[in-house]
């Protein structure tokens, strides 16, 4: 089986959720075909992606799409790969899931197969992002008052969520955002009010055997994380993701030295190489890498080999289509470690949702996994005929 063209598809924009998303197929001479997606579709930013799959795809063709850790060796050696970054990993990762994708259909099996089989039949999810609603479709636009907020969160624990998660430094109470400058120095005294404030009113509406984790989505740096973990652990949260840049080291060493509640980030960090520093000196207890910029399935099952080795679980961060939710399944299905999967809001809206074949949605707060050959999700005849699409071909 040979290579014999690349498609790279750019799908149309989601303006609810302020995503471009970015498609690669790569077809077989055996009519077998993989889809990928370059997992930085936020804010456009899977646009840079396109010139650099033009580019992977001359080097693919006439390629065996069976040896694919031989591929993947090859492009994340290539010069601007050697130093990770998220665009050029996003790229990768996109081939790499197809390549996996093509696998799994020659073979006639879900990846969870190819990757050892599964370490269970059903996979645990939490409802993510309840700051901007729960299946709120003006993910932007969406209010901070209190009101809003609760209804999200009893909406999702009336579908039969146990765990959600909730970003409670992104906005006041009016809707302005927290201003940067604040977010990394200081927090003053009417935030630090309105943020308790968000904080009893999540915990009385969900109770106490809810869990709750925080969402900090790098706002804060270590001195504001402090103030925020100090009053946040008083609620009893399982998880402060993102408190800090995972690249300052330090930072969360300073944090995991004052706060009481466990550490996770990972959505941006690449490769294995990127968490290793956070890992070894025992500053996670929770990674979350993004199977479409960490550097596929590929890098995604080494990251969670070597988080178990330092004792951390995995969830992985997924936020973009369906392709993506379908995929994290997969590997989230494969891995001892597993703990609990991000369902993203933005994975409840309609543009989402109809977009690809098949709609993964979790019930009672657990999804079943796909059981179809391959990741087990493709783009609509409808989508594809609204893409624009670039084919590579000898």
């Amino acid at each position: 089986m040979k290579i014999i063209s690349v498609d790279i598809l750019k799908l149309s924009r989601n303006n609810s959720g302020g995503q471009t998303p970015v498609l690669v197929r790569i077809n077989t001479d055996e009519g077998i075909y993989g889809y990928g997606e370059a997992g930085v579709s936020i804010g456009d930013y899977s646009l840079g992606c396109i010139e650099l799959l033009r580019g992977f795809a001359r080097q693919l063709i006439g390629r065996d799409p069976l040896e694919n850790d031989v591929i993947y060796a090859q492009l994340i050696s290539g010069f601007w790969a050697q130093g990770n970054g998220g665009v050029i990993l996003a790229a990768i990762s996109a081939v790499d899931t197809a390549l996996w994708d093509i696998k799994g259909k020659y073979f006639g099996v879900p990846l969870y197969v190819l990757l050892g089989g599964k370490h269970r039949d059903r996979i645990r999810a939490y409802a993510s992002q309840l700051q901007n609603g729960w299946k709120y479709e003006d993910f932007i636009g969406a209010p901070g008052d209190l009101e809003f907020l609760k209804d999200a969160c009893r909406s999702a624990v009336e579908e039969g969520y146990d765990c959600i998660k909730v970003d409670f430094v992104a906005k006041h109470l009016d809707g302005t955002r927290i201003d940067r400058n604040e977010g990394k120095t200081h927090l003053s005294v009417r935030t630090m009010r309105e943020i308790e404030q968000k904080l009893e009113a999540v915990r009385e509406v969900i109770g106490p055997d809810v869990e709750l984790i925080l969402e900090n989505h790098c706002i804060t740096g270590a001195n504001t994380a402090i103030q925020f973990g100090k009053l946040a652990q008083n609620y009893d949260p399982i998880l402060l993701e993102e408190p800090a840049n995972p690249s300052d080291v330090l930072d969360y060493e300073r944090i995991r030295d004052a706060v009481d509640i466990p550490l996770a980030t990972g959505e941006r960090i690449y490769t294995r190489r990127g968490f290793l520093p956070l890992l070894e000196r025992g500053l996670l207890e929770t990674i979350q890498p993004d199977l479409g910029n960490c550097g596929g399935i590929t890098e995604g099952r080494k990251i969670a080999d070597l988080a178990e080795t330092f004792g951390a679980t995995v969830q992985t961060h997924t936020c973009n289509t369906p392709l993506s939710v379908a995929l994290a399944l997969q590997l989230e299905a494969a891995i001892p470690n597993f703990i609990i999967h991000e369902h993203h809001t933005t994975n409840t809206f309609r543009h989402n949702t109809e977009s690809f074949i098949y709609d993964y949605q979790p019930v009672n707060g657990y999804f079943e996994l796909p059981t179809l050959p391959g990741i087990g999700n493709e783009p609509t005849e409808k989508t594809l005929r609204e893409a624009e699409i670039i084919t590579v071909r000898p």
